[in-house]
Formats: structure tokens, sequence, C-alpha cells
């Protein structure tokens, strides 16, 4: 762990560090990469960071740190990671800044009918851009919705032809590699989460 110590820090309040989440792809899905939470909080904690926190098994973590460089973050979360359970991980990390634009910058009217609609948030993971996963991405008329973001794509399939949408293809594109999917009440609990005080 003698690489990591730069994540080691004195102390300082809470609200004054950097707050992230760390979205990781593809873990507790269909028996595969199985991670308990508890395991991944510890990971996370040896690494330095702090008032970690997990939410629910698809592998969405809370962290405070000092470090102010993204790109140097997922790095190391991913290598450590990856390390520490064996199998390659991908991560995709925002900032709470970046979270609640995202929220905030959503389409009008997305997430405003949960009866007829699912709606999700695909991450995408730099160096792939919105337009260049909009380009690679098919949708169904009639079924789905797809509008690009700020390093997401916002997706909404009608619920009664859920099974008939293209985002049930996803997977099978290149590009899907670096993204990673969070169905909207996850993504606004997550910032929800990050906006509570813990102080």
């Amino acid at each position: 762990m003698d690489t990591l110590k730069w994540f080691s820090v004195s102390s300082p309040a809470l609200v004054d560090m950097n707050q992230y989440v760390a979205l990781l792809r593809g873990i507790n899905v269909g028996g595969k990469n199985i991670i308990k939470m508890a395991d991944l909080k510890v990971c996370f904690e040896v690494l330095g960071f702090k008032d970690v926190r997990t939410y629910i098994q698809s592998g969405n973590v809370l962290i405070r740190t000092e470090e102010p460089d993204q790109a140097r973050l997922t790095v190391v979360i991913e290598d450590a990671l990856s390390t520490t359970f064996n199998y390659e991980l991908l991560v995709v990390v925002r900032s709470e800044d970046e979270l609640k634009h995202i929220v905030t910058q959503a389409p009008q009217g997305f997430g405003a009918d949960p009866a007829a609609y699912r709606y999700d948030v695909v991450f995408l993971k730099e160096p792939l851009t919105a337009a260049e996963a909009m380009a690679s991405i098919t949708t169904k008329e009639g079924v789905d919705q797809a509008i690009a973001g700020n390093g997401v794509l916002y997706f909404a399939r009608l619920t009664s032809r859920a099974t008939q949408s293209r985002l049930n293809r996803i997977a099978s594109i290149p590009s899907y590699q670096s993204m990673t999917i969070r169905n909207w009440n996850t993504t606004t609990r997550l910032l929800n989460m990050m906006e509570t005080d813990h102080r």
C-alpha cells in the first residue's frame, strides 16, 4: 500500500474536503463479481478516504478526500479494487457538484412519470463522450427516449413495452465497457446523501 499513502489525510474537518461518489460497474449482477459492501467499505478506508458510505449492492461508494484530481483518483481506486477483489473493475467518479448538475439539468419531465416509464442514467467514463455514446446506441421508436447530457445519457423506456427496449442490448456495443448505469431513484438518492450534513 506504500504507493497509496498520498491519500492519507491528517483529519481536517470533513466539510472542507472534496466529496465524490464512486460508481462501480458490473458488480453483484447475476451471481457474478460478488463484493460484500462491508468489504468494499474497508477497502476504501484502507486507502485513506474519509466518511466512507455505501449505498445498495450495485456498488455506490460515497467518499471524502483532499485529492482534487479525479483522473488520478479514479486510477488509484480502480487499481486498488482490482487488486483486492482479483478482477478488473471499472469505476466512474463524480463530484458532488457534477452529480448535482446531472440531476438538476436532466431533460424536462425526466423522472416525473415512474408509473409509465423506467428512467436510467448512463454514466460515461472519459474519454467516452456523450456524443460518441449517442452515436453508438439505438432506440426503439415509441418505446425509448435517449438524450445526451454532461458525461451521461438520460434514458427513458416505456414500462409496458420494456422488453422491447434497446437498452437491453446496450451490453453488446463496444462503448459499453466505458459505461455504468444507475436508475433515476438511485441517482437522486446518492445526491441527497451527498448533500446531507455528516459532520
